[in-house]
């Protein structure tokens, strides 16, 4: 896919721009429910999250109609900020300290769509196009990292960015009496056996 969709809107679905106001009130009600999802899940009330960004409960509703727009906007959200971050830390490091940079900001993406997962694996057919956007986003993303990586020997050859992808999100689960700061450790320790053995790939 090319291109982010606006924040509640379908991918490919044409638009016009939203009034600087708005957009500054879409961004309010995005962060607010995705903080307000992670602690009490997508069901929360409209208004907690209306109250968080600074807007009345219409405001919410106008941009977002049903629930599950303003959930697929959450998610979106935060699979765009992940994937649109690749093209600017691969330009302001070197190639092992973007991908590990990215891996960071995934993980914490990762963490926070916990609230989301009750939704997101309902069977709602309103949330059978997120998986693939998901994808379709992030793969190529952390393709260009990963390759840059092992090009120049940071990283060793062997892995996919799906399979990176899967894994972090696999030491992303649920760990009793544990927060996201054991998820980070968890992810570092998989950055270090990717370093292991590494050696620079000859030029094609």
């Amino acid at each position: 896919m090319t291109g982010n969709a606006a924040p509640g809107v379908s991918p490919g679905v044409p638009q016009r721009a939203l009034r600087a106001d708005a957009q500054r009130n879409v961004g309010a009600l995005l962060e607010a429910a995705r903080a307000v999802f992670a602690t009490a899940g997508v069901d929360a009330p409209a208004k907690e999250i209306a109250d968080l960004a600074g807007v009345g409960v219409g405001t919410l509703y106008r941009h977002f109609p049903q629930r599950s727009d303003l959930v697929k906007a959450v998610f979106q959200h935060g699979v765009d900020a992940c994937a649109d971050a690749a093209p600017a830390l691969a330009a302001a490091n070197e190639p092992g300290a973007a991908l590990e940079q990215w891996l960071r900001q995934y993980t914490v993406f990762v963490g926070t769509k916990r609230g989301l997962a009750a939704a997101l694996h309902s069977g709602d057919p309103a949330y059978g196009a997120l998986p693939g956007y998901f994808m379709r986003r992030l793969e190529p993303a952390l393709a260009s990292l990963l390759d840059a990586a092992i090009a120049v020997g940071e990283i060793r050859a062997g892995t996919s960015a799906r399979d990176l992808l899967h894994a972090v999100a696999n030491l992303c689960m649920p760990v009793p009496d544990e927060g996201p700061a054991y998820s980070q450790r968890m992810v570092a320790l998989l950055l270090d056996g990717l370093r292991f053995g590494a050696t620079s790939q000859p030029p094609p």
